[in-house]
C-alpha cells in the first residue's frame, strides 16, 4: 500500500525535530515543532477525501439488464468480425453499383435487384491459372442472389489447373486440426466433366494445408459441401482459400462458403475467441441491430428484416452505411441466436422512416406499411408457432419465443430536423402498445438535446442518451445524473457512449473516462436503467490508410480489437468486465467530501449547430459507487484514481456491525494513460485481483495512480 501524505508530513516533521533536539534550543523548538506536525497532519488528514456509505440505506435495486452491448456493422464488425464466415464477397454482390431509391418512389416488401458493373471481374477475388472471371447477371441461382461468378478456363488440365481464389478478410486464418467447412453452389457449361477441387493454402501458393475433391457438377444448379482439416501447420493468416478445375470448361458459382468451428458449435454461427471475451463480460442485453445499421443512407440500404430471415442463399444482403457490402448472413436469427447463446436480452430497434440521408416518411397513411413491418417483427421475436411471423423464427431454428420487454423506435432521431420524429414516434408507440401493452418503449431523443427535438405527443417509457466525449468531458459530467430530476416519468437508456480517447481501441485514460462515467450511472440506477458502450468491435487488420478504400476502420475507439486470427480487448473492456462482473443488487446511499479536482481546457467546438468558445473547466479527479449482492451480504466499493499520483481515501461505512478485516481488492492500472493493449501485446493493461488486509467499518487506503479498483467488502 502507498504511503499516506499525511504519513509523509509526519516523518518529515519528526526527522527533523530529532535533529534540532540536538542543540541549545532543543526544548523549545520541539514544542514549536511538535505544534506545527501535529497542525499540519491535522490538516492532511481535514483534506482527505472522504466516502461515506450507508450500507441500511437503498436508494435504487440494480437494473437486472443494467449492463449490456450495443452492436451494429462498422470496423467489419460482423462480415470480417464476428460471424464466422471467412470468405469475403461469398455472394460477388460486393461489386453492386450504388442505387438510391427515394421514399417516395420506393415500395415497402418489393425486393429491388442491385446492379452490377458488366463483366468485371469481382472484388476480393483473384484468378489462378489461364482462366476468365466475370460477373454474370445472366446465369442468377435466385432471385436474391442475382448475379453469379463466370470462370472460363479453356486450357485448364492436371498440370495448369484454374480457377479462383479468396484471400478472406485480410487472411484466412489456420490452426492445425481444425475441421474447416467449405460449401457453394455451382454449375458448369455443357461438356465440363469436372471434378472441382477446394485447397488451403499459404499465400505464396508454396504450401497446400489440406485439400478436397468435388465431383456432380451440371448444368443445374446444386449445393456442394466437402470438410478441410490441415494437420501440423502453424496458427497463421497468411494463407488463401482456392477452387480450381483441372478440366477444362466454363463453370459458374454462387455462395462460395467457408466456416471455421463457432460458438457452441452453431450453424453459420460467431467467431469463437470474440464470443468468450463477451461471455466473460456478462452483458445482459444486446441492443440490435444498431445504430446507424437501423438506418441506411436510404430507403432501400436500410436493415430490411423480412430479407435477412430464412435460408441464407435467399438472403440478397444490401449495402451498409459505412461503405462495404453485408451478406446478411448475420440477420434477425443470428442477433437473436447470439441472445441466446451469451444469455442476453434483445432490445430491439425498429426502422422509424428516417434514413441517414435525412429522407423520411411523415406521420400518416404512408408510415402505416412501416408499423406494421415493426409490428411483425415483435411478432417474430415473441410470438407462438401458430402467428405467421412466431412460425419464420420457429422454422430458423427457434422453436421458443423470446422475452422481449424493451423497443426503439428508430435511432439517434434528433438528426431530423424537419420535425417529423415526434409524430412518427407517436403512431409507432400507439400501434405497439395497442397490440403489446407489456412492452417499454424507448425514444431515440434523450435529455442531452434541446427541448424542441424530444417527443411531446407522447410520454416515452425511456430517452435514449448518447455520449462520445474525450476522458476531460466524461469526467466533467460524472456527475450530472445526481442532479437529474426523479420526476421525469420518463427513464434513461444510453444507448451509446464511449470516452474517445486512443485508437482503434481506447487506452488507459479511455478506460478512466469509461469508469467515472459507470460509478455515475451505477449510483443513479434509479433513472438510469441501461446503458451500453459503442462501437462494439473493429477489425485492426489494415487501418488509417486514406487513399485506399479498403480500410479496415471507420471509427476509432472500439471496445475490442482483432485480425483473423487473434483479439484483444481494450483496457475500457477491462473496465466494463469488473462493472458488470460486480454489478450488485441493490444501490447503497453514498455520499463524498474534499474530493480532488483538476483543470482542464474545454476546446472551441460546434455541436447541435452550436458553437460554442474554448473554455477552462474544473473536473472532480476520484469517482465512486457502492453496490450490494442482497443475499451475500457483500458490499461492493468502485472507486476511480484518475489523478496522476496515489490517492489515499478514508472510506467509512454504517448501518452495519463489522467489515471483515479481509477482502478482495481487483485493481485495472497503467504507468501512464497511453498505455493501452494491442494485437502484439495483448495483455500490456489487465486487471489485478489479490486478497487485502486492514477494513473495516472505517479504514483509508491508497488508491495507485491512474486506476480503477473494486473492493469487495464482507458484511457481518
Amino acid at each position: 500500500m502507498w504511503t499516506s501524505g499525511a504519513a509523509r508530513f509526519n516523518n518529515y516533521f519528526m526527522n527533523l525535530i530529532k535533529y534540532l533536539s540536538r542543540g541549545f534550543w532543543a526544548s523549545r523548538l520541539m514544542g514549536i515543532f511538535y505544534v506545527l506536525a501535529a497542525a499540519t497532519v491535522g490538516l492532511a488528514q481535514a483534506t482527505l477525501p472522504v466516502l461515506q456509505i450507508q450500507a441500511d440505506k437503498v436508494t435504487a435495486k440494480m437494473p437486472p439488464t443494467f449492463y449490456g452491448l450495443m452492436t451494429e456493422e462498422i470496423n467489419y464488425s460482423y462480415e470480417g468480425g464476428l460471424y464466422g464466415e471467412l470468405i469475403r464477397n461469398r455472394s460477388f454482390k460486393a461489386d453492386a453499383l450504388p442505387e438510391i431509391v427515394k421514399p417516395d418512389a420506393y415500395v415497402l416488401n418489393q425486393y429491388y435487384p442491385a446492379k452490377f458493373p458488366a463483366t468485371n471481374a469481382p472484388k476480393f477475388w483473384n484468378a489462378v491459372g489461364n482462366v476468365l472471371l466475370a460477373l454474370d447477371t445472366n446465369t442468377p441461382l435466385n432471385a436474391a442472389l442475382n448475379v453469379s461468378l463466370r470462370m472460363e478456363a479453356p486450357s485448364a488440365s492436371k498440370s495448369s489447373p484454374a480457377g479462383v481464389a479468396n484471400g478472406g478478410y485480410w487472411g484466412i486464418p489456420l490452426r492445425p486440426k481444425t475441421a474447416y467447412q467449405v460449401s457453394f453452389f455451382a454449375k458448369a457449361a455443357a461438356g465440363f466433366n469436372g471434378p472441382l477441387t477446394v485447397t488451403l493454402e499459404s499465400a505464396d501458393g508454396k504450401t497446400v494445408f489440406a485439400r478436397a475433391e468435388i465431383s456432380g457438377v451440371t448444368g443445374d444448379w446444386k449445393k456442394f459441401e466437402a470438410t478441410l482439416t490441415p494437420n501440423n501447420v502453424k496458427p497463421s493468416r497468411e494463407n488463401v482459400f482456392k477452387l480450381t478445375t483441372a478440366s477444362p470448361g466454363t463453370i459458374w458459382l454462387q455462395q462460395v462458403s467457408l466456416f471455421p468451428p463457432t460458438y457452441k458449435n452453431r450453424a453459420n454461427g460467431n467467431r469463437v475467441d470474440l464470443s468468450q471475451m463477451l461471455a466473460a463480460a456478462q452483458p445482459k442485453f444486446l441492443r440490435f441491430p444498431g445504430g446507424n445499421y437501423v438506418e441506411g443512407n436510404y430507403f432501400n440500404e436500410r436493415f430490411n428484416w423480412k430479407q435477412t430471415v430464412g435460408p441464407f442463399e435467399q438472403r440478397p444482403g444490401h449495402r451498409s452505411c459505412w461503405g462495404y457490402w453485408s451478406t446478411d448472413g448475420f440477420g434477425l436469427p443470428e442477433f437473436l441466436g447470439w441472445c441466446q447463446d451469451l444469455n442476453m436480452e434483445p432490445v430491439l430497434a425498429v426502422f422509424a422512416g428516417y434514413t441517414l440521408k435525412k429522407d423520411y416518411i411523415p406521420a400518416g397513411p404512408g408510415l402505416e406499411p412501416y408499423v406494421q413491418e415493426a409490428l411483425e417483427e415483435i411478432e417474430y421475436v415473441i410470438g407462438d408457432a401458430s402467428t405467421k411471423w412466431g412460425a419464420q423464427r420457429v422454422r430458423d431454428g427457434y422453436p421458443n419465443p423470446f422475452k422481449l420487454r424493451y423497443v426503439e423506435i428508430g435511432n439517434e432521431d434528433w438528426f431530423d430536423k424537419s420535425g417529423s420524429y415526434d409524430g412518427r414516434f407517436a403512431q409507432f408507440y400507439d400501434a405497439i402498445k395497442a397490440r403489446y401493452p407489456h412492452l417499454k418503449i424507448i425514444s431515440t431523443v434523450g435529455n442531452e438535446h434541446p427541448e424542441s427535438a424530444r417527443v411531446h405527443s407522447r410520454t416515452p417509457d425511456l430517452v435514449d442518451e448518447h455520449y462520445y466525449r474525450s476522458e476531460e468531458e466524461m469526467e466533467s459530467q460524472s456527475y450530472m445524473y445526481d442532479e437529474r430530476s426523479r420526476t421525469n416519468a420518463a427513464k434513461i437508456f444510453v444507448g451509446e457512449w464511449a470516452t474517445r480517447v486512443g485508437s482503434p481501441t481506447p487506452n488507459m485514460a479511455g478506460a478512466l473516462g469509461d469508469a467515472a462515467f459507470m460509478c455515475s450511472m451505477e449510483r443513479n440506477a434509479d433513472i438510469v436503467l441501461m446503458h451500453c458502450y459503442a462501437p462494439l468491435f473493429v477489425n485492426v487488420s489494415e487501418i488509417n490508410t486514406p487513399k485506399q478504400k479498403n480500410d479496415s476502420m471507420q471509427w476509432s475507439s472500439d471496445l475490442i480489437g482483432y485480425n483473423v486470427l487473434s483479439s484483444y480487448g481494450s483496457p475500457s473492456y477491462y473496465a466494463q468486465k469488473m462493472f458488470g462482473n460486480h454489478g450488485g443488487d441493490e444501490v447503497l446511499a453514498t455520499a463524498a467530501q474534499n474530493l480532488p479536482a483538476y483543470s482542464w481546457v474545454q476546446p472551441a467546438r460546434k455541436r447541435d449547430g452550436v458553437e460554442s468558445p474554448a473554455v477552462q473547466r474544473e473536473a472532480k479527479s476520484l469517482f465512486y459507487s457502492a453496490t450490494r449482492e442482497k443475499n451475500s451480504g457483500k458490499i461492493i466499493v468502485k472507486i476511480v484514481n484518475r489523478a496522476d499520483a496515489p490517492q489515499a481515501v478514508k472510506i467509512e461505512i454504517s448501518g452495519v456491525k463489522a467489515i471483515a478485516a479481509r477482502g478482495t481488492a481487483t485493481v485495472l492500472k497503467a504507468g501512464n494513460r497511453d498505455a493501452t493493449n494491442s494485437i502484439d501485446d495483448p495483455e500490456k493493461v489487465v486487471p489485478v485481483t489479490e486478497k487485502v488486509n486492514g477494513l473495516g467499518t472505517r479504514f483509508t487506503r491508497t488508491f495507485p495512480p491512474c486506476s480503477i479498483t473494486i473492493l469487495e467488502l464482507q458484511a457481518k
